[in-house]
């Protein structure tokens, strides 16, 4: 059975992504913050316009990331842009540090007034091409009633895509997920095993036998396997099909979600 998200009025929301150019302070940064503000909101606008139900963004450009930490300098950053497209979009809006930031997360999401964050190793640890990314649900919890964010949700992802799950070879997608809903958990995020990968259709239903959280496909949906997934998940966040070509670090492109959006109305009736 889905379950709903009280922070969306449409069933089966789609979440539009947002690739923050390179922030300030890493080895890719050329833009001033205004700037990177003033592209973010460009996509924001289209993503309005095209009818997305909700907003998330992610400092993919900040290549090599950083494990479980990022600077003073990310935060402000990603505050300060984050905000802006809360305002402008007037849509649900999240946000992801990486990689695996999840505390830093957290503090941009209360200061911009933001409803959710997407978080890498809540529940077990795994090892990405940053390291071992140990389980965060306590430590974060409990910053988040610290800071007085209790209304920022927090979507962890099961066996994060780009990782290597083998010290957890034994612990299968459900009880991953049974796991992130016992550790209080908002929802939950299934993914292929790198970006632009569909996932599993037996991942999404173990996740789904096993948890009564929301469940999210969180990479390699398109407007040609919507069908295939659509009554399985309750939400999609789309990042690459959403850009030009189909490659993440391209701009938006208002053809490819105005078509996607289309399927989705027609699957809903």
């Amino acid at each position: 059975m889905s379950a709903k998200n009280p922070l969306f009025s449409a069933a089966k929301p789609v979440i539009g992504m947002i690739h923050l150019e390179a922030l300030p302070g890493t080895p890719a940064a050329r833009r001033k913050v205004r700037e990177i503000e003033s592209l973010a909101l460009r996509e924001a606008k289209i993503y309005r316009e095209e009818g997305v139900h909700g907003i998330m963004i992610e400092n993919m450009h900040d290549t090599p990331y950083l494990r479980s930490e990022v600077g003073p300098e990310i935060v402000a950053a990603m505050a300060i842009v984050a905000s802006a497209i809360k305002e402008a979009s007037k849509l649900p809006c999240g946000v992801q540090v990486l990689a695996g930031a999840n505390t830093e997360a957290m503090a941009v999401a209360h200061a911009a007034g933001l409803d959710f964050t997407r978080v890498e190793g809540f529940a077990f640890a795994h090892v990405a091409d940053e390291g071992l990314i140990q389980a965060s649900a306590a430590p974060l919890l409990r910053y988040r009633k610290q800071i007085g964010a209790d209304c920022v949700q927090v979507w962890a992802d099961v066996k994060k895509k780009h990782s290597s799950h083998a010290i957890t070879a034994d612990i299968g997608i459900g009880e991953t997920a049974e796991a992130i809903e016992f550790m209080r958990g908002d929802a939950v995020i299934i993914t292929g095993s790198v970006t632009g990968d569909p996932p599993q259709l037996a991942d999404i239903r173990s996740a789904r036998e096993h948890c009564r959280l929301p469940i999210y496909l969180g990479s390699g949906v398109t407007t040609q396997n919507l069908a295939k997934y659509y009554s399985l998940a309750d939400g999609f966040i789309v990042g690459s099909y959403f850009k030009l070509d189909g490659l993440w670090s391209n701009a938006v492109d208002a053809k490819r979600i105005d078509s996607f959006m289309k399927k989705h109305a027609l699957l809903a009736k």
